[in-house]
């Protein structure tokens, strides 16, 4: 094939990885700008702290159903058409919340973006993994990674250049427009070959072949891999297993769901959701201005948007599994400095403030550049074509859980406990993490999803 052709594809592939990806700036928009907008809210809706409490978590419940729905459905109806629906679902729970006028269409519409979250946080990255070559798979399922932290980066300074007219509802409204780029943009793109193959018996395996050259780039690239995904259906047709959730704790299948189940626990339990939802909180407890405590949450979001790029460049390069590994190190060594800091008492002044910032910034940025951007790259990697959409929704909806069980407990458990001792606490986490990372994960860097699945399946068959 000439340069010229090369040149050609190129656009429409990166219209893919975009599209595709692009949900993660709702996801990231959507869970970053509340933290601003929920100041404001009271000067029109009268809330009390309960009620502050159910409007920021309404999201969390709503992700928690639209990820457990998300496996059926992107069976049955695509991945392409489900992200399309998603992004549909973002504009109607995005204009109903800016356009609130009590409590219940604040919660109600929350939980409607929040199903929309769901949806994305699932398909997306199997989307993408199932587009992607084998040699840089980690580096464009990853690019939702970062675009979610784009997106709260985006959210943060939102609120920042709201703050002064309180104007929440701009806030929160914003956000319709990605959800718009994203609804239109995925209805020009292809549908997963993986999921045309194994979905659509009849005429399935040349639109997938279609779609491969279009994104290979030549008819034997594409062929060598139909013929990998068209044996790895055949083989799963031939198991007899039912797809149910039952199945994902079957003996050819439970250490890989413990696996990956173990995974979304750790990212959740690290401490992560603390640190993003109560950043501002936690830098006036040590002496900021409430002005200056803002000013420094865009910093942190910044730290989280770009030591993703990092990230990306590694997990094709470094693998998998020295990035979770040394990011826990990172992570846990940042959580002991703030846990020592808060714990012996310093009194507010610029030490104090100095640790307690560059305990957070070196902590996000451990985090932004292995357990953010792995999680998303792995789930998809880890399970067989014929469970993989109901197995990552599975592990997906728990993750969704553990983040609002965290986000929920946290502010209780500050108060009861104080900061130090919470920071302990993730401290001990991120060290149980290292060793997950060490003695349980496989190394999935650089293989085709056809590869992974053999190897994992010759492993853990018994």
């Amino acid at each position: 094939m000439s340069s010229g052709a090369r040149t050609a594809r190129r656009p429409s592939q990166w219209a893919i990885w975009f599209f595709g990806a692009l949900g993660g700036i709702l996801w990231g928009y959507d869970t970053g700008v509340i933290s601003g907008a929920i100041l404001f809210i009271p000067d029109d809706i009268p809330l009390s702290s309960l009620e502050q409490g159910t409007v920021v978590s309404g999201l969390l419940v709503g992700a928690m159903l639209g990820a457990g729905v998300s496996g059926r459905l992107a069976d049955t109806l695509g991945r392409r058409l489900l992200i399309l629906i998603g992004g549909i679902v973002f504009v109607v729970g995005t204009l109903g919340a800016a356009l609130g006028v009590n409590v219940a269409m604040l919660v109600a519409f929350r939980f409607v973006m929040g199903t929309g979250v769901g949806i994305v946080s699932v398909v997306v990255p199997m989307y993408l993994s199932e587009l992607a070559p084998a040699r840089i798979r980690g580096r464009l399922t990853s690019l939702m990674q970062l675009l979610v932290t784009v997106g709260i980066f985006l959210a943060y300074v939102t609120d920042f250049a709201f703050a002064e007219s309180r104007d929440w509802r701009w806030m929160i409204g914003l956000g319709v427009i990605p959800a718009v780029l994203l609804a239109v943009g995925i209805y020009t793109q292809p549908e997963s070959p993986r999921w045309l193959v194994a979905q659509k018996p009849d005429g399935g395996v040349e639109d997938a072949r279609v779609v491969l050259e279009r994104l290979r780039g030549t008819p034997e690239a594409a062929e060598a891999e139909l013929s990998e995904i068209r044996e790895s259906v055949r083989v799963e047709r031939e198991n007899t297993e039912k797809v149910a959730i039952g199945a994902l704790f079957s003996p050819r299948l439970r250490r890989l769901t413990l696996i990956g189940m173990l995974l979304v626990f750790f990212q959740n339990f690290v401490g992560i959701n603390t640190i993003i939802y109560y950043a501002p909180t936690l830098l006036t407890d040590v002496g900021f201005g409430a002005t200056g405590a803002i000013g420094a949450n865009v910093g942190i979001g910044a730290v989280n948007m770009l030591m993703t790029l990092p990230g990306m460049w590694l997990i094709d390069r470094a693998g998998r599994r020295p990035l979770l590994r040394w990011g826990a190190v990172g992570m846990c060594v940042s959580m002991v400095v703030l846990a020592v800091t808060n714990l012996v008492g310093l009194e507010q002044g610029p030490l104090l403030l100095g640790l307690t910032l560059a305990g957070i910034v070196v902590y996000i940025a451990s985090f932004s550049i292995s357990w953010g951007p792995v999680q998303w790259v792995l789930l998809p990697e880890l399970f067989p074509l014929r469970v993989r959409a109901g197995a990552v929704a599975f592990c997906v909806t728990f993750n969704w859980l553990f983040n609002m069980t965290v986000a929920l407990l946290f502010p209780s458990l500050l108060e009861a406990f104080g900061a130090g001792w919470n920071f302990l606490f993730f401290a001990v986490t991120t060290a149980a993490a290292y060793v997950y990372a060490t003695r349980l994960l496989p190394e999935t860097k650089g293989r085709s999803l056809e590869e992974i699945e053999r190897s994992l399946r010759n492993e853990y068959q018994h």
